[in-house]
């Protein structure tokens, strides 16, 4: 029997596992190369993951929720040819062609860089000829056989489903072409995913209302309608004439357990660093208020300034002092280094650039994606890269690479209103700047009490690399060009 096993891949950046967020076909479903079969939350994104073999689904080893193993079976295909295969009509486009337009086109979609093995995705007989050259998403330890880097001969097409069509999907699934069965619900955003997974709604009894049927979050909030989202944190309430389930009693507090919640994925991540954060480094902080006044005068009259149609364009205060710490960090290098050890000893490596990380509140926690060698970049170019890659961030789609390649650590916790906090080292990493709120406080100008614009700057570093002086010299620093930020930005 031809069955193919197709282990979960490495997704890359040394992550060992990753949690099944939703299975994108099920067993006797026709699969395709390049195909998305399931959707997997890691410690850094939510992915689609696409199958590089062509088949039909014979068994999915896991379940929505589950936590899966690196190179552990993640589904096992039966290729077509197999005598054992279900006879399967021959897909068809609406054009009268033979290739469907493959969801792998859809962003999300997982395309490590990194070359592979290569294995056989498809066989004769199968549904839809598969092109020569080969898969055109290949994952670590898979993929097809190719020539060049083409992978496509031609691009895929976009479905334009007609009324007749979409009405045919009523019809039961056993009496519908596998063609024309949809392989899974039509969703791209994760964040529409989650509002549906975390409610218990079933995205496949949701009609979607963009292009082509695709599943927006209003659409499922519809579907909702208005029911309050399920705490995960409670236990579900016993059904209608069932006895409720005996209560767990903790032992240690003599309260009754509402539930138990794994520690995985971000969390678990999370979680790790920050506890091997407090474990190998010993840190000390250092703070100090600043006068921001002229800070926020400075951008309220770029503000003013700025032609009316680049409304918007000026950077934000947090850019601004994003391009003060690059400056000091390369007056203060010491603190833009890794502590690690090698077989000889404890190395402390320093770097050519700063890749300047963030704090980012996300729906999955907080994130910390990285401006790469943000010393190059002017404030409004650190203000758009801030944006976008807050944008991803919190869209589930960042990358790795972008979430680990960070050397410091700029936190803005003043949005969340406190006015300091005792940061945590991002490990591997050797200090994190933190910033405050920005409010009005009592402050002695040349002798006389004013109202000033206060904020408190407060860093964290390792005593291994530098002492006091250099992290008071980098804080002083910080501190007196957002006191008078024209001098130092001259000079920029």
């Amino acid at each position: 029997m031809s069955l193919q096993v197709f282990n979960l891949p490495d997704l890359g950046e040394g992550l060992t596992e990753a949690e099944l967020v939703n299975w994108l076909v099920k067993v006797g479903d026709d699969v395709r190369v390049d195909q998305p079969i399931a959707e997997v939350e890691t410690a850094k994104s939510v992915v689609e993951v696409p199958s590089p073999y062509a088949g039909v689904v014979a068994r999915l080893h896991g379940e929505a929720g589950q936590t899966m193993d690196v190179g552990k079976p993640l589904i096992s295909v039966r290729a077509v040819d197999d005598q054992t295969a279900p006879n399967v009509p021959a897909p068809s486009r609406p054009d009268g062609g033979n290739e469907i337009p493959s969801a792998a086109d859809g962003p999300g979609i997982l395309k490590p860089p990194s070359p592979a093995v290569s294995s056989p995705a498809s066989s004769a007989g199968h549904a839809g000829p598969v092109a020569p050259e080969g898969s055109g998403n290949v994952l670590i330890g898979y993929g097809t056989s190719g020539h060049g880097a083409g992978g496509r001969t031609r691009p895929r097409k976009t479905s334009q489903l007609q009324p007749a069509q979409v009405a045919a999907a009523q019809v039961p699934a056993a009496q519908v072409p596998a063609a024309r069965r949809p392989a899974a619900p039509q969703v791209i955003s994760p964040l529409v995913r989650k509002l549906a997974r975390d409610n218990g709604l079933s995205l496949s009894v949701v009609d979607g209302t963009g292009p082509l049927g695709l599943i927006l979050r209003r659409d499922v909030e519809a579907a909702l309608g208005g029911q309050p989202k399920e705490n995960p944190l409670h236990v579900a309430p016993a059904l209608a004439g069932q006895p409720r389930p005996a209560a767990v009693v903790d032992p240690k507090s003599g309260l009754e357990v509402l539930s138990r919640t794994p520690l995985k994925g971000l969390r678990k991540t999370v979680a790790a660093n920050l506890s091997r954060s407090r474990s190998e480094i010993p840190e000390a902080t250092v703070w100090v208020d600043v006068d921001a006044t002229a800070l926020v005068q400075m951008r309220q009259q770029l503000k003013k300034a700025e032609p009316s149609g680049r409304a918007g364009s000026t950077p934000g205060l947090l850019a601004f002092i994003a391009r003060f710490v690059t400056a000091g960090l390369q007056k203060f290098p010491e603190l833009n280094t890794r502590v690690e050890g090698t077989d000889e000893g404890t190395d402390i490596v320093a770097f050519d650039g700063v890749n300047l990380g963030f704090a980012a509140q996300t729906d999955r926690g907080l994130m910390v994606p990285a401006v790469r060698h943000a010393e190059k970049l002017s404030a409004r170019q650190l203000d758009a890269e801030i944006r976008r890659l807050t944008a991803v961030a919190r869209d589930g789609k960042a990358s790795p690479a972008e979430l680990t390649s960070g050397t410091f650590t700029l936190n803005n916790y003043g949005v969340f209103g406190v006015d300091g906090s005792a940061a945590i080292i991002n490990y591997p990493e050797v200090a994190i700047l933190g910033v405050g709120r920005i409010i009005d406080k009592p402050w002695v100008v040349d002798g006389q009490l004013a109202v000033r614009k206060v904020t408190e700057l407060t860093l964290v570093f390792d005593h291994r690399v530098c002492d006091g002086g250099t992290a008071g010299g980098f804080l002083r620093f910080v501190a007196d060009a957002m006191e008078n930020p024209g001098s130092l930005l001259a000079d920029l």
